[in-house]
């Protein structure tokens, strides 16, 4: 079945979940990881038919609780009662695309066999996913240490019949969704609540979620970018590639081919220039893009390491006959690295503000604020304003998370990740990314039709006149809310086939 993705052990990455994603793939489990699950499911229920040792959390209690030891005919309950007890999210509900992210994110975790998880209640997941069953889920609650809890937890109450769902574009109690189906709620058997709500599918769902959004938003930032140095009147010799071999980063070398690329035969680019250099954020955009560059790379590895990973506890080893208690829910390295990245994506929103500021200043022939006749037009002076708060606001959340820790527990948990707080502002500093672009594109298409007659490359122009055909040149004063609302879901309307 060419519309299928059978889940296996081989190593996944970010551009393959966002093909099956984009692709509406349905996903199955391999007969390879049927028998995993299954074997250390067998395994863990012949270890509990007589043992009286205290497991964490398959026989005794949670959290500061874990000296509390549970009887053998209450584990199910105590499976049933944590997941209960866990749906303490609130605030705005996630998005569903992030939803259905966590969804297979989870689903590939648990198929890996050291969870002791029942087969039907993977499948039953499966389910969910491939109807487009979709478990509300609130973006507030997790401290990003003890797994994503909170946010798990609600995503696995319609297993129980617990809880809201989306389905067929409503929200519906559960409930109602099993007996549609005609599916009886699965019946948690020892372990499977730590399973399901021990990992860190919220934070990496959100995480591979911004890495595929920038991979997208970083060559529109070359692109645009391009297009203002164009308008500016910039230099190219700035992007020479003997530069870039002297300071061999990566993202730089590859900034500065991309943007010559763009501006190939461009005749505004090869028209003699007055001015023998250009300000930082047109100077220096290979430096500053190219550090960004090196930046999703890091965190792309990262993701690539966290999703093909088992981030439960306990982990159960069949074949070497234990069970073992650790801490691999903790969000640290992802905490850190969404930090990073939200600095990253930041900083690309500033330096678009920049080459923004000074494409209105009224300098190299230009006239002020992009407009004919300014003084009765204002032109292009307020949507400078509007991307410098956002600009501002991005430096705001990029104040780290993941120097805060907050003791919880009955300090149990004494040191928290909180990565769900880096990763929610991490993709609310991305959405602001993509605005910041689009007011930066609406200025650049403007400041290139003060360079005509000349033309620029072959690609740019036809970039523009798609742009133009959703965005007028400006000649006298409109309200530009519009244009930015456009411009923004003319940059979202393509598919970019450039991940890396």
């Amino acid at each position: 079945m060419d519309n299928t993705h059978y889940i296996t052990s081989d190593v996944i990455s970010i551009d393959d979940v966002n093909q099956i994603i984009n692709q509406g793939k349905l996903i199955a489990l391999s007969d390879e990881v049927k028998l995993n699950i299954q074997k250390c499911r067998d395994y863990l229920d012949h270890k509990m038919l007589d043992n009286e040792t205290p497991i964490y959390g398959i026989n005794t209690g949670f959290g500061s609780l874990y000296n509390v030891k549970i009887s053998n005919e209450n584990l199910s309950k105590l499976q049933e009662n944590l997941v209960k007890s866990h749906a303490c999210g609130i605030g705005n509900e996630v998005p569903q695309e992030i939803v259905k992210l966590m969804l297979f994110l989870k689903i590939q975790s648990l198929s890996y066999g050291y969870s002791g998880i029942q087969l039907q209640t993977v499948e039953r997941l499966i389910d969910f996913y491939n109807h487009n069953i979709l478990p509300i889920i609130y973006e507030m609650g997790s401290l990003g240490a003890s797994g994503d809890l909170a946010p798990l937890a609600h995503l696995s109450l319609p297993l129980l019949g617990e809880g809201e769902v989306y389905f067929n574009g409503n929200k519906v109690d559960s409930s109602e969704v099993l007996k549609h189906f005609n599916w009886n709620p699965i019946v948690l058997k020892s372990k499977e609540g730590l399973a399901l709500l021990n990992g860190t599918q919220f934070m990496s769902a959100y995480g591979v979620f911004s890495l595929i959004k920038i991979s997208k938003l970083s060559y529109f930032a070359d692109l645009i970018a391009a297009i203002s140095l164009e308008g500016f009147d910039g230099r190219l010799e700035p992007f020479n590639e003997l530069i870039h071999m002297v300071r061999p980063h990566k993202g730089q070398i590859n900034t500065a081919k991309r943007v010559k690329e763009f501006l190939e035969d461009s005749q505004i680019m090869a028209h003699p220039k007055k001015h023998v250099q250009d300000p930082y954020s047109f100077r220096c955009i290979p430096q500053v893009h190219g550090a960004s560059k090196d930046v999703f790379d890091y965190a792309t590895k990262v993701f690539k390491t966290e999703i093909n990973s088992v981030t439960d506890n306990p982990n159960i080893f069949v074949e070497s006959d234990l069970i073992i208690s650790g801490g691999n829910f903790h969000g640290q390295p992802l905490a850190l690295t969404l930090d990073f990245l939200g600095i990253a994506v930041a900083e690309l929103g500033s330096i678009s503000e920049r080459r923004t500021y000074q494409l209105i200043s009224g300098l190299r022939d230009l006239p002020p604020f992009l407009v004919s006749n300014p003084g009765l037009n204002s032109g292009f002076m307020i949507p400078q304003y509007t991307a410098a708060s956002i600009v501002s606001q991005n430096k705001q959340l990029a104040t780290p998370a993941s120097i805060d820790s907050i003791v919880s527990s009955n300090g149990q948990e004494d040191h928290v990740s909180m990565g769900a707080n880096a990763a929610t502002k991490c993709l609310k500093i991305v959405e602001n990314l993509e605005r910041i672009l689009a007011i930066e594109l609406m200025n650049a298409s403007q400041a290139i039709e003060f360079r005509r007659p000349l033309q620029s490359s072959n690609f740019i122009e036809m970039f523009l006149k798609s742009f133009r055909e959703e965005v007028p040149l400006v000649s006298e004063d409109r309200i530009l809310h519009y244009d930015i609302e456009k411009a923004i879901e003319f940059l979202q309307s393509f598919q970019i086939d450039d991940f890396e």
